[in-house]
């Protein structure tokens, strides 16, 4: 059984059995992991339920699944697996969740990053010439509409996912310092722009009733979208190997038996 304390604690868990894992490369720590890493996932959905948000009930369930199947694909075949694939997909989540998970579960680094960004947001407004106020740490007024910032509007995810995949693989420092230069620092400044269109829009009523729903949930996104992949490309591009490492993933998954040497 597990103790009582590891499924209070599941997603500190996994994440500290992916990391042993990437640094004493036993792939046994890696599978554990993902098994915890699962266990967290399939306890989510019931959140988003309440929320309504039936994109993350399906999303959360996926993550869950793919969880769950990265486990039993390293731990059925623990003696014998060669893949470099699943110890490069490990180390991700490992430097990812390193990243991201501090800032979503601690809220003391919660606030400050969401307080940088409503700054920068204001700042970059403030050079445009849009006349905002701000009220405590996260709020910024245009024309009597007002714009809450929360953890996703600081672009921390894609930073986290982007910083992961880069950082673990396997290539020379200067090619992965590049990589990450044409990603991390890009997206967080084109979320500020995102922030700052989303104001503009909705305090200025570009949309009618619907400003904010058009602006920051169909315009914004579909931009987010786009500039994700742009970045995505120009990655590969400059990082040939991470392509080479995520073709052998998938085939990994496609035949987990064929796919592990």
């Amino acid at each position: 059984m597990i103790p009582g304390w590891m499924i209070a604690n599941v997603l500190w868990v996994g994440l500290a059995f992916l990391v042993i894992s990437a640094i004493t490369g036993r792939r046994s720590f890696s599978g554990i992991g993902w098994l915890f890493f699962g266990i967290h996932w399939v306890r989510q959905p019931g959140y988003y339920l309440d929320l309504g948000d039936y994109f993350n009930v399906v999303l959360t369930i996926l993550v869950a699944l793919f969880s769950f199947y990265m486990a039993w694909i390293i731990l059925a075949g623990v003696s014998r697996s060669r893949s470099r694939s699943c110890d490069w997909a490990s180390s991700a989540v490992a430097i990812g969740g390193l990243i991201y998970f501090p800032f979503a579960e601690f809220a003391p680094l919660r606030e400050w990053l969401i307080g940088q960004t409503t700054h920068l947001t204001v700042l970059l407004l403030e050079v445009l010439q849009i006349p905002v106020s701000t009220m405590g740490f996260n709020k910024i007024y245009l024309n009597g509409y007002s714009v809450e910032i929360i953890l996703a509007c600081t672009a921390i995810e894609s930073i986290a996912l982007f910083a992961g995949v880069i950082i673990s693989v396997k290539a020379p420092l200067w090619k992965r310092a590049k990589a990450l230069m044409v990603s991390v620092p890009v997206i967080y400044i084109l979320n500020l722009f995102r922030n700052a269109f989303v104001m503009i829009a909705y305090g200025n009523q570009w949309f009618g009733a619907d400003s904010f729903q058009v602006a920051h949930n169909e315009i914004a996104k579909l931009g987010s979208t786009i500039a994700l992949f742009l970045i995505a490309y120009w990655v590969l591009v400059l990082l040939p190997e991470l392509l080479d490492m995520i073709d052998e993933l998938i085939k990994v998954l496609r035949h987990p038996r064929g796919g592990i040497d």
